[in-house]
């Protein structure tokens, strides 16, 4: 079923969001400061294409312990994230899940772009893992 779900999100509309983290990717590595920033946008990216079966969760939750990105700094990267690219990104993301959102049958695609809208706004310190 996951197959399935992924391929209709490719076609209808994940290509076109993953190639957005993309953009946003080779922008931030372009700046040489955001290259932190940049790696994340191309995990991200790769996570838009194909997300289910897939969620993003807090390192410190996935693997015990506490680092730089989910502390202060983390919070810090965050917000400089947001101001700069995380609002437009998460933007795209709601907006098409309001168009999925108007059938019946887009539901669970409207609920994946929900789930990317939250990883668009705060991606520091967080990780994609597969879901079991």
């Amino acid at each position: 079923m996951r197959l399935i779900g992924n391929v209709i999100w490719f076609v209808f509309g994940g290509f076109f969001m993953g190639m957005a983290w993309f953009l946003i990717g080779l922008i931030a590595f372009v700046s040489i400061i955001g290259i932190p920033w940049g790696r994340a946008c191309f995990n991200i990216g790769l996570f838009s294409f194909f997300p289910f079966g897939k969620e993003a969760v807090s390192r410190e939750v996935s693997t015990g312990k506490s680092d730089i990105g989910t502390g202060s700094l983390g919070l810090i990267g965050n917000i400089i994230w947001l101001l700069f690219a995380g609002i437009w990104l998460a933007l795209g993301h709601l907006v098409s899940a309001l168009f999925f959102f108007i059938t019946i049958i887009g539901i669970p695609f409207g609920l994946q772009h929900i789930k990317l809208v939250n990883i668009a706004l705060m991606p520091i310190g967080k990780c994609i893992v597969d879901i079991r």
